[in-house]
């Protein structure tokens, strides 16, 4: 099971964080130098490169968000294809960050393209829920992939709809929820998760803790800390009482930290490592002070 593989290597790392490589134009160093899309996704890659070569030995996974890959057209598709394998190559479990959500033929054209050992090779792949199963089971065909359910997400204007009470009393992400664990229960691995996994927002740790009630057997995918306004006290508050079942993402505050006061002389990738050890050391003292 590919879960399996993502919890040996939080073990090995000793780190639940996976790092977003969202990289925007403005993130990179110099980026007015780049004249046209072909440049800057060229350099979008290089930079993505030199992160994941200083970041493999202490980060067990990378998230690359489609939509800052799908800004630069053909160019920048295939920045996001070299950077996906890229972080494979290096050892490291990729998860790619689509959202993807359709029913039929067409979500099995998704799936395909995202797990069908094409260029856009990933572990696992978000995706929304709202189509109900039939929109969800064409991803599921494989052990050696997962997915990431929408569940409660870190925005605020998520509770729009995600809170909203349903007549048998549930709130709609408790619904969703239900299904995910049911979406899960054929896939579960030796470590006692399932491929099947959810998005719960670290900004939302009341409900992270409802959640992990109702799923014992569900990994979560943790957005939200830092740069979005969570700290470390939420972003673990839906893991198990053994300190795991899920990792937390960080974008920005990883990338971008050569532009933090912390970081300042430091090149792009040597402040991106010693960003990464600081976001292990802050989870690691949240998850101590979870289990006294």
């Amino acid at each position: 099971m590919i879960i399996d593989k993502l919890c040996e290597k939080i073990k090995e790392t000793g780190n639940p964080s996976v790092i977003g490589l969202d990289t925007a134009a403005d993130y990179l160093p110099d980026y007015e130098k780049y004249k046209d899309r072909y440049a800057l996704a060229e350099g979008v890659t290089e930079f993505n490169l030199r992160i994941i070569d200083r970041i493999k030995s202490v980060v067990p996974a990378v998230k690359v968000q489609i939509a800052y890959y799908e800004a630069m057209g053909l160019p920048g598709m295939k920045s996001f294809a070299d950077t996906c394998k890229a972080a494979h190559d290096a050892g490291m479990i990729v998860i790619a960050d689509a959202k993807r959500n359709d029913i039929g033929a067409t979500a099995k054209q998704y799936a395909e393209a995202f797990f069908g050992g094409g260029d856009f090779y990933c572990d696992f792949l978000t995706v929304n829920g709202y189509l109900g199963t039939d929109g969800i089971s064409p991803f599921m065909k494989s052990e050696d992939k997962g997915i990431f359910v929408l569940v409660k997400t870190s925005n605020p204007s998520g509770v729009e709809l995600q809170d909203m009470k349903l007549a048998g009393g549930n709130a709609v992400y408790e619904q969703m929820a239900e299904l995910v664990g049911k979406w899960g229960e054929s896939c579960v691995g030796e470590n006692g998760m399932s491929n099947v996994g959810a998005v719960v927002g670290a900004t939302y740790p009341e409900q992270a803790v409802r959640l992990r009630e109702m799923l014992p057997h569900t990994f979560f995918l943790v957005p939200g800390y830092g740069a979005q306004g969570g700290g470390a006290d939420g972003a673990v508050a839906g893991f198990d009482a053994a300190g795991g079942g899920g990792i937390v993402n960080s974008s920005r505050g990883i990338i971008c930290a050569y532009k933090q006061e912390k970081y300042k002389g430091m090149s792009f990738d040597e402040a991106a490592y010693a960003a990464c050890v600081d976001m292990r050391e802050d989870l690691a003292a949240a998850l101590a002070r979870k289990t006294v």
